[in-house]
């Protein structure tokens, strides 16, 4: 089947932006005359058809926003929903939420399902397997806005919101070794999500701050409570484990202190530990986890007002914003 010619196909092969060219094929005055001409003849020759989906959502509105998360049960991910909802639901609209459940296949027939059915807008936090983002850029080219938030992609024409991760890592990490760590273990995001990279660059400062040299055989992929508790028995047996451990999120910290005090590790005694989140559960282990506050809440909250204010704006003519929302430690009996 031959594929469909986007806007974004002409805009590469001019070299001009999306923006630029779905303007000149509306014939709008802020366009040169010659890029106009230059544009259309392009899209005559490759058969450009104006997308019908596209056309059907600028001249109407659902009022109904798009909401893709890697997944609800997970207690960040559920404060940034009701963060949401809570913008959605003072400027009547409602929303619609999908989760991909980590998995890129339904990511993008989740995506399909949002355009069926003719989302005002669409708020994305990714999966872990995407890295393929073509079914976003259908979002784009059909000028729905899109706002990423958490997870989130830069090089697309979308606004972002996400977390200080790096100087997140970095108050942790700093913290560990102000409690006398000096053999500091982190636990890390898939380095493939830009969250992953800038905490585990935050962690490598921190050492080099301090003079520790860094040891790649104390990075480890570990993101979930189940592969924490299997990968922490390995390492808290061996003479030389770890006397600090840095994890991407709270339930990894509680799965690696589940393992070391099975294996008659004490916390904090042996062992000092810090998340990243700062949930519920966090408050209610004992001893109560260290971790970096990344307020979720409020998260939700910047990314609807974000996609809102694009919506009403009724143009796809705008410089992507990119929103960094402050982290917080909050220091506990882990250390």
């Amino acid at each position: 089947m031959k594929k469909q010619v986007t806007i974004k196909d002409i805009a590469e092969k001019l070299g001009f932006s999306v923006s630029t060219v779905s303007r000149a094929l509306k014939d709008h005055p802020d366009i040169s005359v010659k890029t106009r001409e230059a544009v259309k003849e392009l899209a005559k020759l490759l058969g450009y058809q104006p997308n019908r989906i596209a056309l059907n959502l600028k001249n109407s509105r659902t009022y109904t926003i798009g909401l893709l998360v890697p997944e609800t049960q997970h207690y960040f991910f559920s404060t940034i929903i009701n963060g949401i909802e809570e913008v959605a639901y003072e400027n009547n609209y409602n929303v619609m939420v999908f989760q991909s459940n980590e998995k890129y296949m339904r990511e993008v027939l989740n995506i399909q399902a949002l355009l069926s059915n003719r989302v005002d807008g669409v708020l994305v936090s990714f999966a872990k397997e995407t890295h393929d983002f073509s079914h976003f850029q259908q979002i784009i080219d059909n000028e729905i806005p899109m706002v990423f938030f958490d997870r989130i992609n830069k090089n697309l024409h979308a606004d972002t919101v996400s977390v200080d991760d790096y100087h997140g890592a970095l108050q942790a990490v700093n913290c560990l070794i102000e409690k006398g760590c000096r053999r500091i273990a982190i636990y890390s995001a898939p380095q493939h999500l830009l969250l992953g990279q800038n905490r585990l660059n935050g962690y490598k400062v921190a050492l080099e701050k301090h003079g520790i040299p860094f040891n790649k055989d104390l990075v480890y992929s570990c993101d979930t409570y189940q592969d924490a508790i299997k990968i922490s028995r390995s390492i808290f047996k061996k003479k030389d484990f770890p006397d600090g451990l840095f994890t991407v999120n709270d339930m990894t910290a509680l799965g690696a202190m589940k393992a070391a005090r099975k294996l008659g590790i004490s916390i904090p005694g042996d062992l000092k530990v810090i998340g990243f989140e700062n949930s519920l559960s966090a408050s209610i282990c004992d001893p109560e986890l260290t971790t970096v506050d990344q307020f979720g809440f409020e998260m939700g909250k910047r990314a609807a007002k974000l996609l809102l204010k694009r919506i009403e704006q009724d143009s796809f003519d705008f410089t992507p914003e990119h929103h960094l929302i402050k982290t917080q430690l909050i220091e506990r009996g882990t250390c």
